[in-house]
């Protein structure tokens, strides 16, 4: 069974591999590339000019499992005496954007533009806490049908795309310090891939805090999702069914991320050994970027209706610009 499922991966994950190689060599011979942003575009490319081969599929699939590894070894790379002088700051500010992201679009889907009080909820909890695994949490929960979170997903992944861009360009252009950045993006884009890119496409800083900063977002999707729980129970579903798909949606590597940082913070480490780790993450996002770029596809982007994306655009530029603000000021 093991053999057939590694034949079965093997041919996604070398197409996976030889992206990666071919991202790395390209940002070694032309100045300025950053091999991340050129792993993420590789597969865009492919993906929107020839589609994603059968064959490859399951194999390229595993790059949001290789996202995950990676994350959990950037663990060893942080430094928990930075974070622990910036940490109660960050995690204030990403708990009053988290509320006030939540409550903003629920108002705005439902008030200003009409929106099912389902599908508002969906897009609330995909633009604020952690894009699509937040939606997903959030439909399981308040019983959302197939259509809406399509919708949502297709919504949250047109914004990664365009913010993946988008990001990197505008912190060289405003001159933003590693700490700065990472903690912008942090706090403004939506899914945990995409904001990992693009630190890391600013600066191994900012890649750093960054991924921190999502994290710690990442984190509320247990309380937010339960919220939403309640709030629909009577709609229907067993309380512990409703709990179970939390869970199951909970992004757990954030436990290993916690768990690696601990452990080579302690000093239990050896300067080799993080050497290697750090290497093996670079690696891993390396692959988990180019499955990245497959996701994006232009034609679920002209598909996605104009309502949501409004609603999730003017939520993005009302964070993006008051995060911006304070994080230049506090950092």
């Amino acid at each position: 069974m093991a053999r057939q499922s590694l034949r079965t991966l093997a041919p996604g994950l070398a197409l996976l591999a030889l992206f990666a190689l071919l991202a790395h060599t390209l940002a070694d011979v032309i100045p300025g590339l950053n091999a991340l942003i050129v792993a993420v575009a590789l597969g865009a490319l492919v993906a929107n000019v020839v589609g994603t081969p059968d064959w490859a599929a399951p194999g390229i699939a595993v790059g949001a499992l290789l996202l995950e590894v990676g994350i959990v070894l950037l663990g060893a790379s942080v430094s928990l005496a930075e974070v622990q002088a910036s940490g109660p700051l960050v995690i204030l500010l990403v708990v009053l954007t988290v509320a006030a992201g939540v409550v903003a679009v629920e108002l705005l889907a439902r008030r200003v533009f009409g929106l099912s009080d389902k599908m508002s909820s969906l897009l609330a909890a995909g633009s604020s806490i952690c894009g699509v695994s937040a939606a997903a949490a959030v439909a399981g929960t308040i019983d959302a049908d197939g259509d809406q979170l399509t919708h949502v997903v297709a919504t949250v992944l047109l914004f990664d795309a365009v913010t993946l861009l988008l990001f990197p360009l505008a912190g060289d252009a405003l001159a933003l310090s590693g700490k700065q950045f990472g903690v912008w993006a942090g706090l403004s884009m939506f899914s945990t891939g995409p904001v990992a890119a693009a630190g890391f496409a600013h600066s191994p800083v900012a890649g750093r805090w960054a991924t921190v900063t999502k994290l710690t977002r990442n984190s509320l999707l247990g309380v937010v999702a339960v919220g939403y729980a309640a709030r629909y129970a009577s709609d229907g579903g067993t309380s512990n069914a409703k709990l179970r798909q939390v869970w199951t949606e909970f992004p757990k590597f954030l436990v290993g991320f916690l768990v690696v940082a601990v452990v080579a913070n302690a000093g239990l480490l050896s300067s080799a050994a993080l050497a290697s780790i750090d290497t093996v993450a670079d690696w891993l996002f390396t692959l988990a970027f180019v499955g990245l770029g497959f996701d994006i596809r232009l034609s679920e982007m002209r598909d996605t209706g104009l309502t949501p994306v409004l609603v999730v655009l003017i939520h993005l530029v009302a964070v993006s610009a008051l995060t911006l603000a304070v994080v230049t000021t506090l950092f």
